[in-house]
């Protein structure tokens, strides 16, 4: 486990995400900075079984998805998710104000790290990398907070 990138994702974004206005505009992307919070919240609750999406990633290209994962590498600027699990626009906000949307994503990530506690050993379904043990959401939840932190400027 990398309790860094784990202790990252658990005490240190949040701070980061809290100096982010919710109409703030990044770098890259269509989202706004209240649709981005969401967004994040939105992947920890598929980890932790809440959401759930089908896999849209052929069997056989997950290996090369994998590699991915389990490599340094960041999310490239301007990555999208496939257009067939969140849609080529942001989605309507969820939340009527940023403190709400951040509170969710502090929920998120606290049912995030519960689930796995509680259900140790098991995986759950991303749409695009396939089935994630507890370690492999760390180091995708990583990738993704980052993405979206380095996306407005925030790290």
């Amino acid at each position: 486990m990398d309790v860094q990138k784990l202790n990252f994702i658990t005490e240190a974004c949040i701070p980061l995400f809290k100096r982010l206005t919710a109409g703030a505009m990044g770098n890259w992307g269509k989202m706004n900075g209240q649709q981005a919070v969401e967004h994040v919240a939105a992947f920890f609750y598929v980890s932790s079984g809440k959401i759930k999406f089908d896999l849209v990633t052929p069997v056989e290209h997950l290996p090369k998805f994998k590699e991915f994962l389990l490599s340094n590498k960041p999310f490239r600027e301007n990555t999208k998710a496939p257009e067939n699990v969140i849609g080529e626009e942001p989605l309507p906000l969820r939340h009527g104000s940023m403190e709400e949307s951040l509170e969710d994503l502090t929920r998120s990530i606290i049912d995030f790290n519960n689930y796995f506690k509680e259900h140790a050993g098991t995986k759950t379904l991303h749409p695009v990398f396939g089935e994630l043990d507890h370690e492999e959401w760390v180091l995708l939840h990583y990738k993704h907070v980052t993405h979206h932190l380095r996306q407005f400027g925030l790290i």
